[in-house]
């Protein structure tokens, strides 16, 4: 029996339905670390988002504003290309789709690209961040969002893999066209469905 096989098996043991795992990932309590440069070091003080591209106005938001547009509680599971998953996360956040709004997207807006230092970027179709379970996160467990994990502020994208969710988030740019991020340039699916098992062009 393989290791997959196992994790599935012990899903059942424990009454998780299996199908909640995508296919080639096994289930961890862990939180591996994983991300392209040094940990960042955010001051929520001096942190601003700017919202910018295919919009009505360009914005920029402090802390303040962004919690100010309404926070939610989402409780998900996490699903790495590094074939982990992690169930049961509670985080709690401001749905990105009301960042948007107060920017106003042009009839044209069809893309996005997610920015955050080191030129790192990821690319989705408008309409995934639009979703209700697509967030800018602020809490994570009950807590604030560690360093290492992209905290205080990264986004939370759960119905894709964990890359195309950017830590210590920056920017939103708006596109009328798709354009590839940092890793889908480098060799990772355009999209990266989990269930679908999107990892690799």
């Amino acid at each position: 029996m393989s290791f997959f096989d196992r994790n599935r098996k012990a899903l059942i043991a424990d009454g998780i339905d299996p199908a909640r795992l995508p296919p080639g990932q096994y289930r961890t309590d862990r939180w591996p670390v994983l991300h392209e440069g040094p940990v960042q070091q955010v001051d929520l003080a001096t942190w601003t988002l700017r919202v910018w591209g295919a919009v009505e106005q360009e914005i920029r938001l402090s802390h303040a504003d962004l919690v100010a547009l309404g926070e939610v509680d989402l409780t998900t599971d996490l699903h790495c290309v590094t074939k982990w998953s992690r169930f049961d996360t509670v985080w709690r956040g401001v749905p990105i789709a009301k960042v948007l709004e107060q920017a106003g997207l042009k009839p044209n807006a069809t893309h996005t690209l997610q920015h955050a230092p080191y030129a790192y970027s990821t690319n989705l179709p408008l309409a995934d961040l639009l979703r209700p379970t697509s967030l800018i996160a602020t809490s994570v467990d009950g807590g604030a969002i560690p360093d290492e994990h992209g905290g205080p502020i990264r986004t939370l994208v759960p119905h894709l893999y964990f890359w195309k969710s950017a830590k210590w988030l920056t920017g939103i740019q708006v596109l009328d066209h798709d354009v590839p991020g940092y890793w889908e340039v480098r060799g990772y699916h355009d999209y990266g469905d989990p269930f679908l098992e999107q990892r690799y062009r």
